[in-house]
């Protein structure tokens, strides 16, 4: 139920350079380049089509954590007006109870 699942393991073989290394003061006419080696993996190809969906989704992700930071510091900010009222008016009524006495 819970045991992972590996992609499967590349098959093809490890390439080997078996060719000798060139003499220091000779001159090598052409050497081969290497070869990469073959993945079974598919290759992820974009369509303009899938390209635009993905800029547009990303787009979109973009814009509602960007509102939802936003409202959270607006949250923050009205919190902090309403702290703010209450210790002035907590204030003043302490200074008219200080008077009544």
């Amino acid at each position: 139920m819970l045991t992972p699942k590996y992609p499967p393991q590349d098959t093809a073989p490890p390439v080997v350079n078996t060719a000798p290394a060139p003499a220091s003061n000779a001159v090598v006419a052409s050497s081969p380049a290497p070869v990469a080696p073959v993945s079974n993996r598919p290759t992820v190809q974009l369509t303009p089509g899938s390209a635009l969906a993905l800029a547009a989704g990303g787009g979109a992700v973009v814009l509602v954590v960007g509102a939802v930071l936003v409202s959270l510091l607006l949250a923050v900010a009205i919190t902090g007006m309403s702290v703010a009222v209450a210790a002035v008016v907590l204030r003043s009524m302490l200074k008219d109870f200080n008077n009544q006495r």
